[in-house]
């Protein structure tokens, strides 16, 4: 994304740049070398006058006074524009990065500072993106379910970025296999099911605090695998990602129609804690798009047609409790929640 600069207007530069006042900043930098500039203009009389050492004096003070000016066009802050570095997904197959990437480009089109957003080559999961923000390293800027221990550790700009569909789950199950959960109709039922979630994803001790048998996976594309080969039964995802995850194993794999879990739950933006800048401009920038109508836009884009397919209302729906909420969590806001039962 780039804006234009505005250039800005300078007095009459002085004679020489060491007549110039005392200033701090890009501004005096600027101002400093545009004068040293108005100085070279008088060198060929000076060079008439004999004065040959004052060319090079001349040219030594142009380089000097215009190198910090300089400066301000390195990359990274390349006319004004900061650069954002938000994390690529740990697998290629995974497209749950695709809507918060263009909600963090929305808002950040919404500020007052203009910004880029970079994405580093090398995918890092959950926990390795919590630990590079938190160290101020590869990233500025990433989209993570919540967690008192993440909001803790780190800045969290507390709107949630899917409308708390993050907590609306629907099961992947083994094709063939949908008759282990067709009679659920409560938690106790559930409990006689094995289930599984990543070992760094909030979802384990949110599940396994509501007394469910959790089997833990190490990887994401590992987690497929593992309901393949019986390692676990039900596998529930969010009605944002169970489809394309299907799809990608749909030799294998299959939706079942019956059961929906739901928890108060879902992903905010988090930065590092020093970098209250971004996480002001961020949060601005939600706030704009929720005004504008323009974040409502982008999330039915992305997530109207899934939650219809999802047909909710139609499903058992369980209820369970979320032991991460923080205070703190906007609850009060309904209109940032899709379909909350409390």
């Amino acid at each position: 994304m780039y804006t234009p600069c505005r250039m800005a207007s300078f007095p009459q530069a002085p004679d020489t740049a060491d007549d110039l006042p005392v200033q701090a900043g890009p501004v005096a930098a600027v101002q400093k070398g545009i004068a040293a500039m108005s100085g070279l203009r008088r060198m060929p009389v000076a060079l008439k006058e004999g004065r040959g050492a004052s060319l090079k004096r001349g040219l030594r003070r142009w380089r000097l006074a215009l190198l910090p000016a300089l400066m301000l066009l390195t990359p990274g802050s390349a006319f004004g524009v900061e650069v954002v570095r938000y994390p690529i997904p740990e697998s290629a197959a995974d497209q749950r990065y695709d809507y918060p990437r263009k909600l963090l480009e929305l808002v950040l089109s919404k500020t007052r500072t203009a910004y880029r957003v970079e994405y580093p080559t090398v995918s890092m999961s959950q926990n390795r993106q919590i630990i590079e923000l938190e160290a101020g390293r590869t990233i500025d800027v990433s989209a993570l379910p919540s967690s008192a221990e993440r909001e803790a550790r780190l800045l969290p700009i507390r709107v949630p970025l899917n409308k708390g569909l993050l907590g609306w789950r629907l099961g992947l199950v083994r094709k063939g296999d949908t008759h282990r959960v067709a009679q659920i109709k409560t938690l106790s039922d559930l409990m006689g099911v094995r289930l599984a979630q990543g070992q760094d994803w909030p979802d384990t001790q949110i599940l396994s605090g509501n007394g469910l048998e959790v089997i833990n996976g190490s990887t994401y594309e590992g987690l497929f695998k593992m309901l393949e080969s019986q390692r676990f039964d039900y596998f529930p995802r969010s009605v944002m990602e169970i489809w394309d995850e299907q799809e990608a194993h749909a030799s294998t794999l299959e939706i079942e129609p019956h059961l929906a879990l739901h928890y108060f739950y879902d992903s905010y933006f988090f930065v590092n804690k020093r970098n209250t800048k971004l996480a002001a401009d961020i949060s601005e920038g939600m706030e704009k798009a929720i005004a504008d109508g323009s974040f409502d836009k982008l999330f039915n884009e992305h997530w109207g047609e899934r939650v219809r397919k999802a047909r909710l209302n139609e499903r058992t729906v369980i209820e369970l409790r979320n032991p991460l909420l923080t205070p703190e969590t906007p609850s009060n806001r309904r209109e940032l929640w899709y379909g909350v039962r409390r």
